[in-house]
């Protein structure tokens, strides 16, 4: 069966699951845009929105809300089943990227500092440091998987370090992180993602607890010290909000940055034409980034609820009803960019979508930026012969996020 009838058999986000759809994601997308540019998606129960203008507008819509009414989700679950979820939830409902003015914005303002372009450039020796030690360590072998010598391990140390994670904690760390994201990422998420996402999220609590208290006696130069500093001053930060948002600044620090990096060199591996544009001109390397997250962005989506009936584009949305924002899509509209879906390291004209936009745009986009950038060109530019090894990448079967489980080269 082509992709071609697959999608027109389920015109639904869930054909995005479909083995050819994983590798290749751009059918759905332009038949999406082209036809069903705002679509009922029958599967999910919510409204899907692809083109630019259109997901730039609700971006910035106020009857569009982040939160996501974790009361009335509670509710709805069996009482048995509820208690148990009820801190997963509660951590969820308290996360900055679900929360609206004003709570978003005293929360936001708290850690923007740790990731203003200044912050980012004071780690960037450290980060190439890394970057180096890891690639040095697989350079003799002739071979690696990407994703796990390189793409997951140098973000994961990055954002340690600027949370003030000890070592001795980061394994576990990696296993909450991982837990939680198949919780965000699952549309929606079956039970046992829910009950592993749950008791991750009590075990990283009762983690944070000591530390904590730890860095308020003795204060470091890390984030935590800092939010931890802030809530002393008189900020409100509640000791459940500052651990919610140390986990989502966890996750968000290390997870997209390992599918940018991961999604990137994929991508430049299938095109030698533009792999040896940066290796003759390596002043090409931040637009090719920008041209990478805009190509395959790491994140997929975004999402709304409906504060309030209201009709847009001709469509009746509902009160309640949930609106996805397909960001993947938006980043391949042919009216926003030319030959959308062709990947040009040396594109002008690239005003993306990969880290969202207005007052939820990402705050750690200064950092990915910069790693992917430090990663992909060390990569290419220390490993001669860098070439797609024998076995296929895998790729995660993620609705909310686009990345690879596997990415095997082959180099020398």
């Amino acid at each position: 069966m082509s992709d071609q009838i697959q999608i027109q058999k389920n015109l639904s986000m869930t054909s995005l699951l479909e083995p050819e759809m994983l590798v290749d994601p751009s059918p759905f997308y332009r038949r999406l845009l082209a036809e069903r540019p705002i679509l009922f998606d029958e599967p999910l129960n919510a409204w899907v929105v692809s083109r630019y203008a259109d997901v730039v507008a609700l971006l910035r819509d106020s009857r569009l809300l982040r939160d996501r009414n974790v009361d009335a989700t509670l509710a709805s679950i069996p009482e048995p089943e509820r208690e148990a979820l009820r801190p997963l939830f509660g951590a969820f409902g308290k996360q900055m990227l679900f929360l609206d003015p004003p709570a978003h914005t005293r929360l936001r303002g708290l850690v923007n500092k740790a990731f203003t372009p200044k912050a980012v450039d004071s780690v960037r020796a450290s980060v190439e440091q890394m970057a180096s030690t890891l690639i040095d360590a697989k350079a003799p072998s002739g071979q690696m998987d990407v994703i796990a010598d390189i793409a997951h391990p140098l973000p994961f140390a990055v954002i340690c370090e600027i949370l003030g994670v000890p070592e001795e904690g980061r394994p576990q760390f990696r296993r909450w992180s991982h837990d939680y994201m198949n919780f965000l990422s699952a549309l929606p998420p079956p039970p046992d993602v829910l009950a592993s996402a749950a008791r991750s999220v009590v075990e990283m609590f009762e983690y944070m607890r000591p530390l904590t208290a730890e860095r308020r006696a003795h204060p470091g130069e890390d984030l935590l010290s800092a939010l931890v500093h802030a809530e002393e001053q008189g900020q409100i930060l509640s000791e459940e909000e500052l651990f919610a948002n140390i986990l989502l600044l966890f996750l968000a620090g290390h997870e997209t940055t390992t599918n940018l990096i991961g999604n990137g060199l994929w991508t430049l591996l299938q095109r030698p034409e533009e792999l040896e544009r940066l290796r003759r001109d390596p002043g090409l390397w931040p637009s090719a980034v920008n041209e990478l997250l805009r190509y395959e962005s790491p994140i997929r989506l975004t999402a709304g609820r409906a504060s309030e009936d209201f009709v847009f584009k001709g469509h009746q949305i509902k009160n309640e009803q949930f609106v996805f924002l397909l960001l993947a899509a938006a980043n391949r509209d042919p009216e926003q960019f030319a030959d959308p879906d062709r990947v040009e390291v040396g594109r002008k004209e690239n005003k993306h979508l990969a880290f969202s936009q207005g007052g939820h745009f990402c705050l750690g986009a200064p950092l990915a930026r910069m790693e992917g950038e430090i990663a992909l060109r060390m990569l290419v530019e220390r490993l001669p012969g860098l070439r797609l090894g024998e076995s296929a990448p895998e790729v995660a079967a993620s609705l909310g996020a686009r990345g690879l489980k596997s990415l095997p080269v082959l180099f020398g």
